[in-house]
């Protein structure tokens, strides 16, 4: 997605031959990169993905929105990458039923400036082990595309 952050840090480093590290490999525009950011969130939690955030909303703003709930685990804010406006953002929960709750009562509600939209999270997150060979073609592949900048 240019000019999106799509995280802190993203790539994750060299790996030495015959070692493999873990991360978090996405696929979309027939291109595959790497975000370890996504190692932060369980796979077991129940995200939503958080749109329409004005750009006041921090993820202090954002936690403090969905914090009623008791199942709420954490927030993120996702913010362009050269302006620093937030684009949206992700909530997750380790229960079910707050997912559902929070989906029903909060989708429409204002958080910040604007009323925010929900819907189901559509990444599912799945960590996997990469080797020193995967590691260097994505690193290739993250400097090729930050050249356009």
């Amino acid at each position: 997605m240019p000019g999106a952050q799509l995280g802190r840090g993203g790539a994750g480093g060299k790996v030495a031959p015959g070692q493999k590290r873990t991360t978090v490999l996405r696929k979309g525009a027939g291109k595959v990169w790497e975000d370890r950011t996504l190692l932060e969130w369980d796979p077991k939690w129940f995200r939503l993905f958080v749109g329409d955030l004005s750009n006041d909303v921090s993820e202090d703003i954002l936690s403090d929105a969905f914090r009623k709930y008791p199942t709420f685990t954490k927030a993120r804010v996702i913010r362009d990458r050269l302006t620093e406006k937030a684009k949206y953002g992700f909530v997750a929960f380790s229960d079910p039923e707050d997912f559902l709750k929070a989906w029903k009562e909060m989708d429409g509600k204002y958080v910040g400036n604007r009323p925010i939209k929900l819907k189901k999270a559509d990444t599912q997150v799945r960590p996997v082990e990469i080797g020193a060979r995967k590691s260097k073609a994505l690193d290739l592949e993250r400097k090729k595309k930050h050249k356009n900048y």
